[in-house]
């Protein structure tokens, strides 16, 4: 009798943990159809039909792991919908939300709508092999993602940003207590329409990486936009004291800033380490728009004579190693009180008003 109870008990608790798979069927509002998903899914698979609709959202309900397969179809979304996304109230019920995950992967392309992916309190979500077509506001926006990873991702032809990783924005929300730190974007690409703004924004986040990514298309205002400037204030160096390390290697740009292809404007401690850019062709804008943080480039092997880096500050924290021997600072000789080679004080906050290059490092320049 023991025994029987003892493999009763056993069945049951593995017929609890096994893993449920629900495919969305063909014909069907995939946003309507997620509201109705059961609360047992582990996996979504979208392998019934070659191409989808959702006229709205679809909002994921919470859960320990959620797979979504895309199977390689086409999802088309209406023009106000934010694609995949999360409810969250307030910083109260995103405490709540944060240890659900997600692994969304595999659409051969999720087009239109505001946004393709509107992510929120997660922990360890990762989206990858996915194609973004023509969202208007973001192709991919994560708030309060910890740990995510964006994947071989191709964006194309956003309205106005490409890929997004920010702090939340809802009521109770900070730029302490919401960030997006530890995120990894990896070879991803974003081809930029003729309005497109920004191709990469990082806002608020703690050691977040870029690495082998690609901006390219038409001509942006930003191909990185870092910031962790409070309540957005640009006018005066970054105030965050949370955020300590950014890094961005193996960047392609193959095309032309309009404002600037680099902005910084990271807290004073906060090491940024910008390594291995390559811009293929000359530049009307600045590569690099400074504000404040501790800037480290490494291993830039080519640099236009043109290039220039304005610094809005008069002390600029540059450190400069194994990169061509064109980005130089003219011995250390400033002209006029604000340029220096290749670095020039442009647009200075006040009382900035002569470029001064004690906190500037040039180390291992090639011959």
């Amino acid at each position: 009798m023991v025994r029987i109870q003892f493999l009763l008990t056993l069945l049951l608790a593995t017929s609890a943990t096994e893993a449920k798979e629900y495919v969305v069927p063909t014909g069907t509002d995939v946003g309507h159809w997620f509201t109705l998903l059961p609360g047992d899914a582990t996996m979504v698979r979208f392998s019934e039909a070659a191409e989808y609709r959702s006229t709205g959202d679809i909002v994921l309900p919470d859960a320990r792991l959620l797979v979504i397969d895309g199977a390689g179809c086409s999802l088309e979304l209406g023009p106000e919908s934010r694609g995949f996304t999360r409810a969250v109230a307030d910083q109260a019920e995103a405490m709540r939300k944060v240890s659900s995950r997600y692994v969304l992967r595999d659409f051969g392309s999720i087009s239109g709508g505001r946004k393709g992916v509107d992510l929120s309190a997660t922990l360890g979500s990762s989206i990858s092999d996915c194609r973004f077509n023509g969202q208007s506001v973001a192709a991919i926006d994560l708030r309060f993602c910890l740990m995510a990873r964006v994947q071989n991702v191709l964006v194309t032809l956003p309205g106005d940003k490409g890929i997004v990783v920010r702090d939340g924005d809802w009521p109770g929300a900070t730029w302490s207590n919401s960030q997006s730190n530890s995120t990894v974007l990896e070879q991803c690409r974003v081809f930029a329409s003729r309005s497109t703004t920004t191709a990469y924004t990082v806002l608020h986040s703690n050691g977040v990486r870029l690495s082998t990514c690609i901006s390219e298309g038409g001509p942006v205002a930003f191909d990185l936009y870092l910031s962790a400037a409070i309540d957005g204030d640009e006018d005066r160096p970054a105030g965050n004291t949370v955020v300590k390390s950014f890094t961005l290697e193996d960047f392609h740009v193959e095309h032309k800033a309009t404002q600037a292809s680099v902005y910084v404007n990271m807290p004073a401690r906060c090491s940024v380490d910008l390594s291995r850019i390559h811009w293929n062709g000359p530049q009307t804008a600045p590569v690099v728009r400074y504000v404040s943080g501790q800037l480290n480039l490494d291993g830039i092997g080519w640099w236009n004579p043109d290039f220039r880096i304005h610094t809005r500050v008069s002390a600029p924290r540059i450190n400069v190693d194994r990169c061509n021997n064109l980005l130089r600072f003219n011995e250390g000789k400033v002209e006029g009180g604000r340029r220096a080679g290749a670095l020039e004080l442009i647009d200075a906050l006040p009382g900035n008003e002569r470029l001064s290059l004690t906190h500037v490092r040039l180390a291992r320049p090639s011959m």
